[in-house]
């Protein structure tokens, strides 16, 4: 059954957003929740109030009634677990994420969203298939460490930790979240890290990723806000609202620099 694990304080709030967390009594692992607490927070500073609900095993995905879907990374059992019932959402998620729905996928949830990945054991998973990138796994070794990125599209950067044993290949249509500065990224081969397809978006990034990238929390808000209410809208800009993780990204910046040298 769908039910509501979080939402915002009782007030008045111009705007409203709802978010699916998908699997998110499976699929939290590396502090997920955090992704979470950040989208909320960005969202209610910029006037939404926040309904978070878990939408798990069994549950139907209204695609109509939600802004934002959060899909989560797992272990192998749990994603076998749900690699059973997610064929159940393909349709819903399928038409979701084409008409430019709001999602962010990370690690086991950005896999699954592709055609299939392969354990660390070599059983084959099959994946929702909405998405065309793959997964290969490795022979005793795992992609571990800081990771930095740029995003050119956006002219923005992000950092983050990776801890994954699998190598994602996109297809065609898709692009990296952003080039790799330093770290392995999707497979240590063609220099990519992450997903972006639309307004659909994948990562190996934990720490958690949103917690330690306002500005990518701040796009993701925003452009399910402005999907729902128009482009129009009046919204505060990153600075005004997010001073604080604006100087916090800074020192982040600047220590990374000097491990950098």
């Amino acid at each position: 059954m769908v039910y509501t694990s979080l939402k915002s304080p009782d007030r008045d709030y111009p705007y409203k957003l709802y978010i699916a967390h998908l699997y998110g009594d499976l699929m939290n692992t590396y502090g997920d929740n955090g992704n979470i607490l950040m989208l909320k927070y960005v969202a209610e500073k910029l006037g939404a109030r926040v309904q978070v609900d878990i939408v798990s095993l069994k549950d139907g995905f209204d695609k109509e009634f939600y802004d934002i879907v959060f899909f989560g990374g797992g272990q192998d059992y749990e994603q076998s677990v749900l690699a059973k019932d997610l064929p159940t959402k393909k349709e819903s998620l399928a038409d979701f994420i084409e008409n430019e729905g709001v999602m962010l996928a990370i690690c086991g949830g950005f896999q699954l969203l592709g055609q299939y990945y392969i354990e660390a054991s070599g059983r084959k998973i099959e994946g929702l298939g909405i998405l065309g990138h793959y997964t290969l796994n490795q022979t005793n070794n795992r992609y571990i460490g800081d990771i930095k990125i740029h995003n050119d599209e956006f002219d923005e950067t992000y950092y983050g930790f990776e801890n994954h044993q699998g190598r994602t290949f996109l297809a065609d249509d898709q692009k990296p979240l952003g080039r790799v500065i330093y770290g392995n990224g999707n497979n240590k081969e063609d220099g990519g890290e992450g997903m972006h397809y639309k307004n659909t978006f994948g990562s190996y990034f934990h720490g958690p990723i949103l917690s330690r990238n306002a500005n990518l929390a701040y796009r993701l808000v925003t452009t399910a806000l402005r999907k729902k209410y128009g482009q129009a809208i009046p919204l505060a800009n990153y600075v005004d609202i997010l001073s604080k993780e604006v100087a916090e990204e800074y020192s982040d910046v600047k220590s990374k620099a000097e491990f950098e040298r």
